[in-house]
């Protein structure tokens, strides 16, 4: 492909964000895959390499599953469009998002992507007083390693910022009380593996509480040793493997996500 006719060309940006847009576009179209969306009330958000500090999040209104790279909203950490004479305004871009999302980029420049979900099993342990149980493999990969965030209401106050990233600590997973769940990734593809199994985790509970029987939760150790393994058996390359496999799930999917 000539380098001035290639799609990053094309729309102004250059090769690495184009590549960044066409990650984060797959994982909103994966998001819907597994039906993950609250209709266009969630929001997934990528940091973007430079020092301006900014970092892409969706055009509000569009359907997660027709998301595509050309969609995607470039912001600053002050909710700034910058994008500017692209025909975008401030109400391209959901309040509550950015001040959920800008509160995890700025204090956590480890966290390349961030995912914000409202499923009725994220939501539904959220409001459980004993929160994520160790009573599946899933949830043993959180165990010691997942943090809590009570209920503030909608979230449009920026003071509430300092208080959820207290609260985050040096986790990569929290719940949100109240509300649903919220992970992050040092790369799109881990953020993608965090949230599937923060979200199988929370359904298989869901599930298992239903049923009206005595649980059986494995001992402290086991659940600590569970995680640590997680911890080992996890990395860069294992989280570009399940990404690879992911991404044959949404490959024919129309419009292409990397347009």
């Amino acid at each position: 492909m000539n380098i001035a006719t290639s799609p990053a060309a094309l729309s102004g940006v250059s090769e690495t964000e184009w590549q960044i847009r066409c990650d984060l576009a797959a994982l909103y179209r994966l998001v819907a895959y597994h039906r993950w969306t609250d209709f266009i009330y969630t929001h997934i958000s990528a940091r973007l390499p430079g020092p301006e500090h900014h970092f892409l999040i969706n055009k509000y209104g569009v359907n997660f599953h027709e998301m595509r790279a050309s969609d995607l909203v470039k912001i600053d950490v002050d909710g700034r469009i910058v994008d500017e004479g692209q025909g975008l305004s401030s109400r391209d871009v959901n309040a509550a998002g950015f001040c959920i999302h800008s509160a995890v980029h700025m204090a956590r420049e480890d966290l390349v992507c961030v995912v914000h979900t409202h499923t009725a099993a994220g939501i539904a342990v959220s409001a459980q007083k004993d929160g994520l149980l160790p009573l599946s493999q899933h949830a043993c990969k959180f165990y010691g390693r997942l943090a809590y965030h009570g209920y503030e209401g909608i979230a449009l106050d920026l003071d509430e910022r300092e208080r959820l990233v207290a609260d985050l600590g040096p986790h990569k997973a929290m719940i949100l009380r109240n509300h649903g769940l919220l992970v992050g990734g040092t790369s799109i593809a881990e953020a993608f593996h965090m949230t599937y199994m923060l979200e199988r985790a929370c359904a298989a509970q869901v599930d298992a509480l239903a049923g009206g029987r005595e649980i059986i939760l494995p001992p402290p150790e086991v659940c600590a040793h569970t995680a640590e393994q997680f911890r080992r058996g996890e990395n860069d390359e294992h989280y570009a493997m399940v990404w690879r496999a992911a991404l044959r799930l949404i490959e024919d999917s129309k419009p292409d996500y990397r347009s």
